[in-house]
């Protein structure tokens, strides 16, 4: 298993002064994905919740919604030309009778840690139809107050930041602000699908009055991985996307963007946030 954190040698100037020092790097590593055998994805990732990440890749994908449609999670043995494990290829096996989707078509296998949508063939293709329907109908609210102490919150969770300042993190809170997962990776897709994995492994899917909160923006891969999740109220440190807000509206999504202690903008769904 690749390690969270990597020293490395860095010529460090402080006050016009030049000195040698270790420092502290987020690790990166590229992970690739197979459903039932075959390659699907592959996305650079801070290593850590492989498997929560594969499968939750897979229910933003359309492809999961229950714990009970995968048979098995497992490391991929013999992935280099010595037949050595790199802890770097997993592969989802799924239970019987769960629909495999045909997986030439659609998506081009690489993606980067920041953007988990750039092998999509179109923007059709990744309006995938979630096995939550019902997010609009969903009734949680909070208050602006609320929603202005989660970064904070979501800040003082971040242990590996703290050493290399450069990881993002995503958090889910309950509606009162309790903190129920956090995860943190180089790329914000990567967090927020080891979440949504973590909840389907644990049988939590739907993740029906909750909050999520990424850092950053909001993309509208983001805004895709929340609504397939059920998760009704997604929020940003920093701004949506415009397709990000249009599907927001299309679905029911709450978004929540700019939220720096109480200040925030409403991009969608404001009538669950009470002022």
């Amino acid at each position: 298993m690749g390690r969270v954190t990597e020293r490395r040698r860095v010529v460090r100037i402080r006050n016009g002064t030049a000195g040698v020092r270790p420092d502290t790097l987020v690790a990166e590593e590229p992970l690739e994905i197979r459903l039932n055998g075959r390659p699907l994805a592959i996305t650079m990732r801070t290593p850590g919740d492989d498997f929560a990440l594969a499968v939750g890749f897979l229910v933003s994908e359309g492809v999961l919604g229950r714990t009970e449609d995968v048979q098995a999670v497992t490391y991929c043995e013999g992935a280099t030309e010595d037949g050595s494990n790199t802890y770097n290829v997993v592969n989802v096996q799924l239970a019987a009778g769960v629909p495999v989707p045909d997986i030439t078509l659609e998506r081009n296998v690489y993606t980067t840690s920041s953007c988990g949508l750039c092998g999509k063939a179109s923007l059709d293709a990744v309006r995938t139809a979630t096995r939550f329907p019902g997010l609009a109908d969903d009734p949680v609210r909070v208050t602006a107050r609320l929603l202005g102490e989660l970064p904070d919150r979501l800040r003082a969770a971040q242990k590996v930041f703290d050493r290399t300042g450069g990881l993002h993190a995503a958090a889910l809170f309950s509606a009162d602000g309790e903190l129920i997962d956090v995860r943190e990776d180089v790329g914000r897709h990567n967090a927020v699908d080891k979440i949504v994995g973590r909840a389907l492994q644990a049988g939590r899917l739907p993740l029906a009055g909750s909050v999520l909160l990424v850092s950053g923006r909001a993309s509208f891969e983001l805004a895709q991985k929340a609504v397939m999740a059920g998760i009704p109220i997604l929020a940003a440190v920093s701004a949506p996307s415009s397709l990000a807000v249009d599907l927001a509206l299309e679905s029911g999504l709450t978004l929540v963007g700019f939220l720096r202690g109480g200040d925030m903008n409403i991009y969608a769904g404001e009538d669950r946030i009470g002022y």
